[in-house]
């Protein structure tokens, strides 16, 4: 999970901000404007939180804070007119077109950012619109390589659009890619119930199932052996060992039972 602020909206009830008026107060609070002058100060701020690298490379190609509030949202909303509500609307989809455009001429930062203002302003019931955004938005992390992050943008576009098969597609690629199988191999489920034709789906779900079995034993394994090491360690003072234990499962009913040998 991408570890991200929450934005501050500062509205008085008599206000009567226009869209792009929120949208650049909210940027100027919470959006670092000088990408080079914040990247050191990103990893060094990592390091000492928890001595990894890994995060501090997510965070130097993904330098803006991107988090959307919608429960500040929601309630910032009731207090806007329907024509306030209307102009953030348009603002929101002028916003989603230069995303697509910094999309397509690789600029994925400038596109995360597009996106972010859009759903910083698109209207809680633009359920749809929402969707896309969150869905456009995890295709650019994607391309910086910003697996973890794409992953909860494609999770908040289903929230808003449960049968989006773009979104669904991506995060069941991304789980896959990120080994996590299991939420891979249920959202693969899905798309083959969306779409029987699929053909990548169809293949994952004959493969992941004995993929997911492997790692399970492995799992097992590698489980067993701790254990057993740490049977000797007790084991040892008394002059036995895990040997001295026979371990037999019953064919019938799988139980376990353990037999004591000299």
């Amino acid at each position: 999970m991408c570890k991200l602020r929450k934005p501050v909206f500062k509205m008085s009830e008599s206000d009567k901000v226009k869209a792009e008026d929120v949208v650049e107060e909210v940027i100027r609070e919470n959006f670092q404007g000088d990408d080079s002058r914040n990247t050191e100060d990103e990893e060094e701020d990592q390091t000492k939180e928890d001595g990894s690298d890994g995060d501090a490379d997510q965070k130097k190609n993904n330098p803006r804070d991107d988090f959307v509030d919608e429960d500040k949202l929601k309630l910032e909303e009731e207090g806007l007119t329907d024509d306030e509500l209307e102009t953030r609307l348009k603002e929101a989809k002028a916003l989603k077109e230069s995303g697509n455009s910094e999309y397509t001429n690789e600029d994925f930062k400038g596109s995360i950012l597009s996106y972010t203002k859009a759903l910083l302003i698109c209207p809680l019931k633009e359920t749809e619109l929402r969707a896309v955004l969150y869905s456009n938005r995890s295709a650019s992390k994607v391309k910086l390589e910003l697996k973890e992050c794409a992953i909860d943008d494609c999770c908040l576009a289903l929230k808003h659009n449960p049968n989006y098969m773009k979104p669904l597609v991506r995060r069941a690629k991304l789980y896959d890619e990120t080994d996590k199988l299991d939420e891979a191999l249920a959202d693969y489920k899905k798309i083959v119930e969306l779409d029987p034709s699929n053909r990548d789906a169809n293949i994952a779900l004959q493969r992941l199932p004995c993929q997911i079995n492997e790692r399970n034993e492995k799992l097992k394994t590698e489980m067993m052996g701790k254990l057993k090491e740490l049977g000797n360690m007790v084991l040892r003072p008394f002059g036995l060992s895990t040997e001295n234990f026979q371990l037999q499962q019953d064919p019938g009913s799988g139980s376990y039972s353990i037999n004591f040998k000299k």
